[in-house]
């Protein structure tokens, strides 16, 4: 882009730097009794070579940009006047839709000679969607000793370049699945180079994106085709000494996915969420972890099932077991029987004896405890599940 004044003796030129496009054209073929019936492109002896496969075409305008990628321009301000030019200086901003960003402020050159030029590269990678302005403003002093200058203006838009949607799965008070999916919304392919979910203090992370020898789960493909959606799964727990903070609104923040790919010409962009929120489940005064119990076991064989028992009530409980037998595996042991005092924001561990009586996947449920004070009952079903193989 070149801008000036016919009243100023200094041109500025504008370029914004950017890698070319690739553009693909088809072959023709010629009829049988042409020329060749060949594609046009395969080179004869005696018929030079047409160019007719992928191209590279140079930008002609500042054109788009998409969000997260690097804005590079090329400010060259040129003395084409025929005289010397004094105290030439280049100021470029950059305007937002809610902010005004300085590119460059470059000191004042003391003599800009004839056909001589301040030429300045201004970069800054972008983080709003919308119209972008950069504003260039140059300043010189005339012969008389007044100080001029001129100012242009050069639009461009940015554009979301990912749809990124989330979706959580709470398992239990401490744990969810974060499900993400990511599409390409822009109209060539790229290269997905990483995505990470750095998670909030609270919070450990774990990606199950990477199946067996660290491959991923997309394979040995990175490049993602335009309108293409991947899926990324990650499980995340709150650390033990912020389990107690389960049902606050803390543990809602889990943290921000950062996505980072490149175009298919090796140009970087990098896209960061804003902080992810989960819903926090329901307070309960009194939960059941299950710590310990088999997946698989025989019939007719007892086994033991070790749990946690937590008070996050505020006040200390005095709590009594129940058991009533609901399914085909049975609890073995007296039924209403007294725990010892549990404090609050305490845990006690209870083990429990069951017998299964009939093959196939079976639930353990009809785990009842009592808080004695309130005459409140806490019903446990569905706890855990087990293959039960027969003799």
């Amino acid at each position: 882009m070149e801008s000036s004044g016919r009243e100023h003796p200094l041109v500025l030129r504008v370029m914004r730097l950017t890698k070319p496009s690739i553009v693909s054209s088809f072959p023709i073929l010629f009829e049988d009794h042409d020329l060749t019936s060949k594609p046009l492109g395969y080179c004869l002896e005696d018929l030079p070579s047409f160019g007719t496969g992928e191209l590279l075409v140079l930008p002609q305008s500042f054109g788009n940009i998409f969000l997260g990628e690097t804005f590079v321009s090329y400010l060259s301000v040129n003395n084409e006047s025929g005289n010397d030019v004094e105290t030439v200086s280049l100021k470029a901003d950059l305007q937002t839709g809610s902010q005004r960003i300085t590119l460059t402020n470059t000191a004042p050159v003391t003599v800009l000679q004839h056909n001589n030029s301040l030429d300045e590269v201004v970069s800054h990678e972008v983080k709003e969607v919308g119209p972008h302005i950069l504003v260039c403003v140059v300043s010189y002093k005339r012969p008389d000793g007044d100080i001029k200058s001129f100012r242009k203006f050069f639009k461009f838009q940015v554009l979301k370049p990912l749809e990124v949607k989330t979706k959580f799965y709470n398992i239990k008070c401490d744990e969810v699945y974060l499900e993400t999916q990511i599409q390409n919304i822009m109209q060539s392919p790229i290269c997905m180079e990483k995505v990470n979910l750095d998670p909030s203090p609270l919070y450990t992370v774990k990606a199950l994106n990477i199946v067996s020898d660290n491959q991923s789960v997309f394979g040995s493909q990175s490049y993602m085709k335009p309108s293409e959606v991947w899926q990324y799964l990650y499980w995340l727990k709150l650390k033990p000494e912020n389990k107690m903070q389960a049902f606050t609104d803390a543990a809602s923040a889990i943290g921000k996915l950062d996505i980072v790919w490149k175009s298919s010409l090796g140009e970087r962009g990098r896209l960061q969420t804003s902080q992810l929120q989960r819903a926090v489940m329901n307070q309960r005064d009194i939960r059941l972890e299950v710590e310990s119990a088999p997946n698989t076991h025989q019939i007719n064989e007892s086994f033991y099932l070790k749990c946690k028992i937590t008070n996050y009530s505020e006040r200390a409980k005095q709590l009594m077991v129940h058991y009533e037998n609901q399914t085909d595996i049975l609890w073995q042991g007296v039924s209403g029987y007294k725990l010892d005092p549990l404090r609050s924001k305490d845990s006690l561990q209870l083990n429990m004896s069951l017998i299964p009586i009939s093959p196939g996947l079976q639930t353990i449920s009809g785990l009842r405890i009592v808080d004695t004070e309130l005459s409140r009952t806490y019903e446990y079903d569905d706890i855990h599940q087990i293959l039960v193989l027969s003799c």
